[in-house]
């Protein structure tokens, strides 16, 4: 995958120009993300048939910017190449940097979910059942009893969401809001990354990871979580009454992502069968997942 990722990269920066021969994987993720050293370039390959995803990215970080936010931002006269369905978008590098504070996020937060919906940008609703039912069904490498047993789970949590407030809101959300996805360069202001899942929902799918971090993984003390609720508005997600639904969903989504990863990388096989393991309740909170 990693080379095929790399022949997309060389076809699509020669169209622009750009020198990719020296390329070097930053992550890879939901897009496989390089650095052109000798261009001063970032690339972003999507995945095959996300040409609209990945030119709806540049619209909302020039949007973002706009608004007030400070966005990681697409590089001017560069355009979005399309290669075996797959689209290239350039980025501008971001110097020596560190991931947010919960607090940070908090605040950055707060301002992302004031903002009005653009209305020239045509933002997606977020669908998070069918975004996870999806990656479960790719998921081929998992035995097929895996499969079934995390459709089933995602149906009874479908189930729980369909008269929560959590389906009816309208207000823009990051969808991947995590501390990595805000960094901070040194001596700079915070700056919001990857504009993938950015949609249209309620602003308690971008707050339910960092909770979930403080209940059922330990990672983020009560101090920490206690500035990040009151940077956010002093509005604690954990009050909710369907709280719980949106973090077993949050965690179904995260594991899902390791078994879409799982048939080209044992780390991932490995740490998706740990996952499934503990979503099954054989191994007791707070839990221990690897970064993937």
């Amino acid at each position: 995958m990693r080379s095929a990722n790399l022949d997309v990269l060389r076809e699509a920066a020669s169209q622009v120009g750009l020198n990719a021969e020296n390329a070097h994987l930053l992550r890879n993720g939901s897009n496989a993300i390089y650095l052109l050293p000798s261009a001063g370039v970032v690339a972003r390959v999507g995945r095959p048939g996300t040409a609209e995803n990945g030119a709806r990215q540049v619209q909302i970080a020039s949007w973002l910017s706009a608004g007030g936010i400070e966005a990681n931002l697409p590089i001017d006269g560069l355009d979005l190449v399309v290669v075996a369905e797959r689209p290239v978008t350039w980025w501008t590098p971001i110097p020596a940097h560190r991931h947010a504070t919960p607090a940070e996020l908090g605040a950055v937060l707060r301002k992302l979910h004031a903002l009005q919906v653009p209305p020239t940008i045509d933002l997606p609703n977020l669908d998070m059942i069918r975004y996870v039912g999806e990656r479960i069904t790719s998921a081929r490498s998992l035995p097929a009893s895996d499969r079934e047993w995390l459709q089933g789970r995602l149906i009874g949590l479908d189930a729980g969401l369909t008269s929560t407030v959590a389906l009816r809101s309208r207000h823009v959300v990051h969808g991947d809001a995590w501390q990595g996805n805000l960094v901070v360069p040194d001596g700079g202001q915070p700056i919001l990354l990857d504009f993938d899942n950015v949609s249209i929902g309620h602003p308690a799918w971008d707050l339910i990871p960092l909770a979930v971090d403080h209940e059922d993984f330990a990672r983020i003390d009560s101090d920490a979580y206690a500035a990040f609720v009151t940077a956010y508005g002093s509005y604690d997600v954990r009050d909710e009454p369907w709280f719980r639904t949106l973090a077993d969903l949050q965690e179904l989504r995260w594991t899902a992502f390791a078994a879409g990863k799982a048939a080209t990388s044992p780390e991932a096989a490995a740490e998706a069968s740990h996952r499934l393991a503990c979503l099954r309740g054989e191994i007791p909170r707070p839990w221990k997942w690897s970064a993937l």
